[in-house]
């Protein structure tokens, strides 16, 4: 696999989720109309800080794919934020649910591209302590 699809992913990824993150923080995109549920079941979020902590793990995993510093540690990161990214536009807005899947394939794809870093996590049977 060529080494410039991974960094082009993992720069793409990490700019997607460093702006969105730091948006909410900052608001300098204006923020597009929802449907009411989208609207209660996001704004239960923020009155929760539930959506401060997500855009939190936001900022700190794009940050780190722009630097590529802790890639997979983001990626483990980001894979909860992305499944609900996803789930949110399945089921809130469907038509919007393009990019989601673009940004769960990148991320899958990189997944895959630091597959090494991944699998002693993937072990069925393992023992505690040094390896």
């Amino acid at each position: 696999m060529s080494q410039k699809l991974p960094l082009v992913a993992r720069i793409l990824l990490g700019l997607v989720f460093t702006v969105f993150g730091l948006n909410f923080f900052l608001q300098f995109l204006p923020q597009p109309k929802m449907e009411p549920e989208a609207g209660a079941f996001l704004g239960a979020l923020v009155a929760g800080k539930i959506l401060a902590l997500v855009k939190v793990v936001e900022v700190g995993g794009g940050l780190a794919l722009l630097a590529g510093q802790f890639v997979p540690l983001a990626l483990a990161l980001l894979a909860p934020v992305i499944v609900g990214i996803v789930l949110f536009h399945a089921v809130f807005d469907p038509a919007g649910l393009v990019i989601p899947l673009v940004i769960a394939a990148m991320a899958g794809f990189l997944a895959w591209a630091y597959r090494g870093a991944f699998a002693p996590m993937l072990q069925a049977k393992t023992e505690p302590g040094p390896r």
